[in-house]
């Protein structure tokens, strides 16, 4: 699987659901591991963003509606930037997993994805490139929630 953070269909579910644990609570902290966030910031090209919103709308929330239905993804969601500065989101899309995961529950989501697009890696892949008119990836974070005791 080729890992992109961008929210491709195949790249997006490698991307999310690669991530590896940085946290690790001790027995004895104040806190617990939580879930897992993974945020995109998009910049939509001009003209396009209508075209990458229904986009979002479409595959890009059928694959999420899997992840829940599946047990991983927790919620997720697209926030607008409002008066983005030069160089800055136009969208960011933030989706919430329950944990990390191994590489046999990646490729194991993977195919499911691939059934529910009726496609496969390569054709995923190509899509995924064929959305750079509409969109730019700015960069991507990965976060852990704290939750106290």
């Amino acid at each position: 699987m080729k890992l992109e953070g961008y929210p491709g269909a195949a790249m997006l579910v490698a991307a999310a659901l690669s991530i590896t644990p940085v946290t690790a609570a001790a027995q004895d902290s104040n806190y617990t591991p939580g879930t897992v966030w993974q945020f995109s910031n998009i910049q939509v090209e001009p003209g396009q963003f209508e075209k990458y919103v229904d986009y979002l709308a479409g595959n890009w929330r059928k694959i999420n509606e899997l992840g829940k239905k599946e047990g991983m993804v927790v919620s997720y969601h697209v926030f607008t930037v409002n008066d983005a500065r030069k160089d800055e989101p136009d969208l960011i899309l933030a989706v919430e997993y329950k944990d990390y995961y191994s590489n046999a529950q990646q490729m194991a989501l993977q195919k499911k994805v691939e059934a529910l697009l009726a496609s496969d890696a390569h054709k995923l892949d190509a899509a995924s490139g064929e959305r750079k008119v509409m969109r730019k990836l700015l960069g991507n974070m990965q976060l852990q929630e704290l939750q106290f005791k």
